[in-house]
């Protein structure tokens, strides 16, 4: 079984200082991230707030194409492409971009360690290896696997001890928009399985197939949509046996959400942040966790969404430490 330090905070990466120039009356809603800094400063001091890393050009290569990466950097995407992205270019997007993804790699990292880490934005899953889309740039969960599997077996080279394959993740995608470039990203590889549960006529309108995908009805409400996820952890349970978990805990199933045409309540969806963080725990399965999307009529709805899962996050943290320290005894 795998057994977990005790450093007393759990860590959880920002990247809310770099903000998006956006012209007035841009339909994303960048203030959420200033807003889930201050809640949790004020409300969860268990958790450690630490500046995101940037992500250079290696590491977004692990899911991204040379071409797109140079692109994004230099600003020579086509105007098309950019619509879809939904951003106006601008350097601050880039580093933005670049430091989203650096604080999911982070997170990954520090859950490998630690067995829970948070990236207090992220999950951008729209974006698939030559292209953005949906206001998502880079694919932060896939450089993060990928960058993952890279130190797996770098590690194993270094012991002598050759793995008998590669790391297997699991990829728990419960935005309510369906995660369309990681399924292509990772279409055929069966050490990657992607698990989505999604508004079947919301965004994006074609769907790429992942390894499993539930579609929701328009108005689905907390005990159908927690039946779904229970049936389909079980499902991930019988045909897959992760090493690490990354779970996109979107607040856009929020009946107040804008975008989101789902009806899940905060105790619902608190409901089913604990039945995820329950699920990794049971199995001794590192979890590394991001916000995803959140567009609440009400900002402040979307905040307290995120501000809960910390809150069922520190539960389970507060878990792997009492099952650290039991072992020392």
């Amino acid at each position: 079984a795998r057994q977990f330090p005790h450093n007393g905070c759990m860590k959880a990466f920002y990247s809310g200082q770099f903000v998006l120039p956006l012209p007035v009356g841009h339909r994303f809603p960048m203030g959420k991230y200033a807003q889930l800094r201050q809640r949790l400063a004020q409300e969860h001091t268990a958790v450690r707030m630490l500046e995101a890393p940037r992500a250079g050009d290696e590491a977004l290569a692990l899911a991204h194409t040379a071409e797109y990466i140079e692109a994004v950097a230099l600003g020579t995407l086509g105007a098309a492409a950019q619509r879809e992205i939904g951003f106006p270019w601008s350097e601050a997007m880039v580093e933005r971009s670049r430091r989203s993804v650096g604080a999911t790699v982070a997170a990954m990292q520090a859950a490998l360690q630690e067995g829970l880490a948070a990236n207090m934005a992220g999950g951008t899953h729209h974006a698939s290896a030559s292209r953005g889309s949906g206001f998502c740039v880079f694919n932060d969960v896939a450089v993060a696997v990928r960058t993952a599997q890279a130190d797996w077996a770098a590690h194993h080279r270094a012991k002598a001890h050759p793995a008998k394959g590669p790391l297997q993740v699991a990829v728990i995608d419960l935005d309510v928009h369906q995660g369309n470039g990681t399924a292509s990203i990772f279409a055929g590889d069966t050490s990657v399985f992607t698990l989505s549960l999604h508004g079947e006529k919301n965004f994006p309108f074609s769907k790429v197939p992942g390894s499993l995908d539930i579609d929701l009805p328009d108005g689905c409400g907390d005990v159908d949509y927690l039946g779904a996820l229970e049936g389909a952890l079980f499902e991930l349970d019988q045909r897959f046996n992760p090493g690490l978990a990354i779970y996109l805990a979107g607040a856009d199933p929020h009946e107040g959400d804008r975008l989101g045409r789902l009806k899940l309540s905060f105790d619902g969806l608190m409901a089913r942040d604990r039945r995820v963080f329950d699920w990794c725990y049971e199995r001794h399965i590192p979890l590394a966790f991001v916000m995803a999307g959140g567009y609440g009529k009400r900002l402040e709805d979307s905040v307290q969404v995120q501000v809960n899962t910390f809150g069922v996050a520190l539960e389970y943290w507060r878990h792997w430490q009492n099952r650290h320290q039991r072992a020392r005894a």
